[in-house]
């Protein structure tokens, strides 16, 4: 493990999720100069998912490109480069050594870090999310809540990578409901768009098969439909207004697939969310992320430059 990466150099952003992984070639001011997307191999364990992520690499690879960063699914600890905790979206992903195994099927210098955190990064001023002053605190509402946070501008880790889940704030509106992290009565029990649907399916004895099902009968009337919306929502929009008054936050930014539901989501969370607020923070709002579609590869290549790298035995230059 040595320093950061030269500011000058073209990198390789890697973004791991449980269902694809996105690979872009990056240059050093952060446009990007060539894209390759592959299926994970979620189910077939930890050492094929890291022969994919060297397979994405070699995908996009060029001349001049001496290092790669990782942005990826579960808890990741970038200074050990391992894999702290996980849900079971990837068979075996706990303590799997993300950047080691990696940089030995690249033969290129690896850092990491958690997905949304390498993403939230780059709603932070400066060239490589590293700007001053800004405390932000970033939700990602989607399969889980996810969650990363920065304190005067610099993002936070905390021990073993753990800093920012938010999805595992207790909330009141779950309840006992199980988490899937094994506690009970967590926010992302209640909050993520499973657990909406699944509320939905409680309430109304209706099973639905996904979140947009549950959204498409909310916008047709249908009153259990739109209660666990709003309770979702409620139950987000307090846990980040809690958390703007903890931290003095500057900007809250909330993104993710449920957000997407529309109005209905969205006046909800912020409803809750300015009624959590003290009287300084009042004008504070929630606000979508600034980043498009690269936003998770361009964070996971600015990681190069703000996180330690792990090296190969041998570095070759070009993924084998």
């Amino acid at each position: 493990m040595t320093a950061r990466h030269p500011d000058d150099a073209p990198v390789i952003g890697l973004d791991l999720g449980g269902t694809k992984i996105a690979a872009a070639l990056v240059a050093a001011g952060g446009a990007v100069l060539a894209r390759h997307s592959l299926p994970t191999p979620a189910t077939a364990g930890a050492e094929a998912v890291l022969d994919a992520l060297a397979d994405a690499a070699r995908a996009v690879w060029a001349p001049g490109v001496t290092a790669i960063g990782v942005a990826a699914a579960g808890v990741i600890d970038p200074g050990t480069g391992t894999v702290t905790s996980a849900t079971d979206t990837i068979r075996g992903w706990v303590g799997t050594a993300l950047a080691a195994g990696l940089a030995a099927r690249a033969g290129l210098p690896v850092a990491c870090d958690n997905d949304v955190r390498a993403a939230a990064a780059t709603e932070l001023p400066g060239p490589h999310g590293d700007g001053p002053g800004i405390t932000m605190i970033y939700a990602a509402v989607g399969t889980g809540v996810g969650g990363a946070v920065a304190v005067d501008g610099r993002m936070l880790h905390g021990a073993a990578g753990i800093a920012g889940h938010l999805g595992h704030l207790p909330s009141p509106e779950a309840g006992r409901l199980p988490c899937t992290c094994g506690a009970t009565g967590h926010l992302e029990a209640i909050a993520a768009g499973p657990a909406i649907t699944a509320h939905y399916t409680r309430m109304s004895g209706t099973p639905a098969d996904r979140l947009e099902t549950v959204a498409a009968r909310a916008a047709g009337g249908e009153p259990h439909a739109t209660a666990a919306i709003v309770l979702g929502a409620e139950a987000a929009g307090r846990a980040l207004g809690g958390l703007a008054n903890t931290l003095g936050a500057d900007r809250v930014v909330v993104g993710g697939g449920v957000p997407r539901i529309g109005a209905l989501y969205l006046d909800a969370l912020h409803t809750a969310f300015t009624a959590e607020l003290m009287p300084p923070l009042r004008k504070l709002r929630p606000v979508p992320p600034r980043g498009g579609p690269d936003a998770a590869v361009l964070g996971a290549a600015a990681l190069t430059r703000t996180l330690p790298l792990h090296h190969p035995a041998s570095t070759t230059g070009a993924p084998r």
